[in-house]
């Protein structure tokens, strides 16, 4: 059983009982809530003539549901206007801090609250949303939860869980040019597995990990679950403290010294014990691509397709469907596979870095004929820094379509969906049949960097070779 970790550390911190049958009754530090997952959980309250019991640990935001092309209310679609209504009258009623449109600080909720200051090492968080473990990179331990947990952590600030082993995933060395954070966490589910975390916490570190930005990091722990998961963290340091530093909700002058010298006691112990460990070297790392419809299913740009030969017994029936369904064949090149929509967001890669990488990729080039192709910034902050810097007229000026900040077409609550057998070139967290709106569409998972290159070329291409051309000139 693990013991020094980070893991270990805020378990223990925020344990209010031990239950019968072994699970625990956790403090939540912070809950985060959106339009989707709350308004059920807030109707169990009013059914038992609750309240909510911390409203000053709860922020609500609306991303799922609002469209990107036009956010005037009402909104178009009746179903999205009345979800955004309850959401905005439970937050008045309840006393809820809610970042709506145009406070400047609406946008997908795991963008915003890091950017704000309020996700924090050492915290225990909460959100009716499966990617709440993209918190985890700041040294938290952030869970998603389902809607009937929302209802628990709104009427107690508490969750009823059983303690996961600990994983450490040690990465040496450092990424490549043309190599990103998502590249090397699709690489991990593709060895692991989408079920190789089942059970447990995957603590992220080595140098290579240790070398990302935050928002790097932040791409590595909001794909952990994919990988089977229930959370991934990263512990905190100097990249950490220089990020949170000077944010709306971090600790002021007078108690930061404080608080980071807290922090840094969170940090896993030399000493600590881990339930298991696995090594990788980060220089072996390629651009990454999705093939199938599980993240685990991926190759190397300039690799090919595997043949069902090549697979492990377990893997050859969901591989068998995956070919048929995106229409590939084993042995083939997945560089150069045509694609219809370029999609660079979600709360994978919607920040700004990932924004600064993407157009880097497309300025001084075109969206090839008949690519739709757009960029929906993760928030109203990363946007007006976008737009600060350039960034928007540069995509612009490519051919993409410059959109509003929500969670678009990661999975196609909104306006933003694939049509018919449609291939997506994305920048988001799933592949799953059906994933981005369309019950035949296909996606294609990639870097934001990827996705510009494919927008340009159309098809799968290596970007390393097109951010080798632009310097040559």
């Amino acid at each position: 059983m693990s013991s020094g970790t980070l893991y270990d550390k805020v378990w223990d911190l925020h344990r209010v009982a031990d239950l019968p049958g072994g699970s625990t009754q956790l403090f939540v530090g912070l809950h985060l809530i959106h339009e989707v997952t709350s308004p059920q959980a807030f109707a169990a309250l009013e059914e038992k003539g609750l309240r909510v019991s911390c409203p000053d640990r709860t922020i609500a935001t609306v991303d799922h549901i609002v469209p990107t092309t036009s956010q005037l209310r009402p909104f178009a679609d009746p179903l999205a206007e009345e979800m955004l209504s309850t959401l905005e009258k439970n937050c008045q009623k309840h006393s809820i801090k809610l970042f709506g449109i145009g406070s400047g600080n609406q946008g997908i909720v795991h963008v915003i609250a890091p950017e704000l200051g309020l996700t924090q090492p050492g915290m225990t968080i909460a959100c009716g949303d499966s990617h709440t473990s993209t918190h985890g990179a700041f040294g938290a331990i952030a869970f998603g939860i389902g809607t009937s947990q929302v209802r628990d952590v709104l009427a107690s600030q508490s969750l009823t869980m059983n303690k996961l082993k600990v994983r450490r995933i040690w990465f040496d060395g450092k990424l490549s040019q043309g190599v990103y954070a998502k590249d090397l966490i699709l690489h991990v589910i593709r060895t692991l597995g989408v079920k190789g975390g089942v059970g447990f916490a995957y603590e992220f570190a080595g140098p290579a990990i240790t070398s990302l930005s935050m928002e790097e990091r932040m791409t590595i722990c909001n794909m952990a679950i994919e990988g089977g998961a229930r959370c991934g963290y990263i512990n905190p340091d100097s990249t950490t403290f220089n990020y949170l530093k000077g944010r709306v909700h971090a600790p002021n002058a007078t108690s930061w010294e404080q608080a980071v010298q807290w922090w840094q006691s969170l940090c896993s112990d030399e000493t600590a014990i881990f339930d298991d460990e696995v090594k990788f070297d980060a220089t072996q790392i390629s651009p990454t691509v999705t093939w199938g419809i599980t993240p685990a299913q991926n190759i190397a740009v300039d690799a090919k397709i595997p043949k069902p030969q090549s697979l492990k017994d377990s893997e050859r029936l969901i591989a068998e469907e995956a070919f048929s369904y995106m229409k590939v064949k084993p042995g083939e090149p997945i560089c150069g596979l045509p694609v219809d929509v370029c999609f660079i967001g979600s709360c994978t890669n919607g920040r700004i870095s990932d924004l600064r990488a993407a157009a880097q990729v497309v300025q001084g080039k075109h969206v090839a004929k008949g690519i739709k192709a757009f960029v929906v910034p993760g928030s109203e902050q990363v946007a007006q820094t976008a737009e600060q810097e350039g960034i928007h007229n540069i995509f612009l000026e490519a051919g993409f379509e410059w959109r509003e900040p929500g969670c678009s077409m990661c999975l196609a609550m909104n306006p933003d969906k694939l049509e018919g057998k449609q291939i997506s070139a994305s920048s988001s967290n799933r592949n799953f049949k059906g994933r981005q709106g369309s019950s035949s569409g296909r996606t294609l998972l990639m870097s934001p960097a990827m996705v510009a290159a494919a927008a340009i070329k159309g098809k799968v291409a290596d970007v390393r070779e097109i951010l080798r051309e632009s310097q040559t000139y």
